[in-house]
């Protein structure tokens, strides 16, 4: 295995450090939480005062720190034109996650929703903020969502853990899922895959396609799974990586990442498609700026963006 430093002059197929969150958003007391790239290849990061923070003993890096409720942010949108930034004010949410949808809107939502202890209906855990940051609309996505990613329709995809798969949400139980932003389900699965999923693992979009990664039980591996929205089309190929963190792809060619869980190295894979199988070409270790934890791999249009630490790096496949 070949160990390669990052260094922010390499230029071809190197990583390009993309954003760092800025010292003065440090001094003045933000952490950078949740974070997506768009759907128009836009980063975009949610800064919380620590006033409105608690840290958790259990989690690392900035996956252990948990709002309060009612919360303050400010949205972060890094365009090649620049930085916006949008204050987001009382927030009653527990987030997991950040997607943007291509008209400004964007979305925060949590892994878990629990089900309401009156009617036994699952509770919403996905809101819908206008541009200028208010709420506008909250729905259900499912339960246990370990990876979520929107498409440049503004279509919700969702890959589910093992507590949602086998707790009983009917979509969750399918294992992936695609949404509309009223928070209907568009999208299930059916019998197309070429096992039952036990754990979603990373997103991605390659222009109107969507591609979501996920792993079954250890004989049956993990599995790389497109699905073309106008049609429902389903294909699946196993993976050459067992359960990445990162996945990109442009056209016949892959680069997948699997984190050293909080150090600061990834394992960097890249991978060819013959037409029927993907087959690892490249694999190196990388050390880079700074600790990967989870959620820190997210594919757009054959670009991999990582997060490590408060470093946001783009590799291109």
């Amino acid at each position: 295995m070949t160990i390669r430093q990052w260094t922010s002059d390499e230029s071809g197929s190197a990583p390009h450090k993309a954003w760092s969150l800025p010292a003065a958003d440090t001094v003045r007391g933000h952490r950078a939480l949740w974070w997506c790239a768009g759907p128009a290849g836009e980063l975009a990061v949610m800064l919380v005062h620590r006033r409105y923070l608690e840290r958790s003993r259990y989690g690392k890096g900035w996956l252990a720190w948990r709002p309060k409720s009612p919360f303050t942010g400010e949205l972060v949108t890094v365009t090649a034109q620049g930085e916006r930034r949008t204050m987001v004010k009382d927030v009653r949410a527990w987030p997991s996650h950040l997607a943007l949808l291509p008209d400004g809107r964007f979305l925060l939502v949590n892994s878990r929703t629990p089900r309401s202890g009156t009617d036994g209906l699952w509770a919403p855990n996905a809101v819908m903020f206008s541009p200028s940051g208010t709420p506008e609309n909250e729905f259900c996505v499912g339960d246990d969502i370990p990876a979520l990613i929107t498409d440049r329709h503004g279509g919700i995809w969702t890959a589910y853990g093992d507590e949602g798969i086998y707790g009983g949400h009917p979509e969750s139980g399918g294992g992936l899922a695609g949404w509309n932003t009223e928070g209907r389900a568009t999208w299930t699965p059916g019998d197309r895959l070429p096992a039952h999923p036990l754990e979603g693992c990373t997103a991605a979009t390659e222009g109107d396609q969507v591609w979501l990664v996920w792993y079954t039980h250890s004989r049956s591996g993990t599995f790389l799974t497109r699905v073309t929205p106008s049609t429902g089309e389903v294909t699946s190929h196993r993976c050459p990586v067992h359960q990445p963190d990162g996945f990109a792809v442009r056209g016949n060619r892959a680069v997948l990442t699997c984190r050293d869980h909080n150090r600061r190295t990834v394992e960097l894979t890249r991978a060819e498609f013959d037409g029927t199988t993907w087959t690892a070409t490249d694999r190196r270790t990388l050390r880079v700026p700074g600790r990967v934890v989870g959620r820190c791999g997210q594919g757009r249009d054959g670009t991999l963006w990582l997060r490590a630490g408060d470093t946001w790096l783009r590799i291109e496949a």
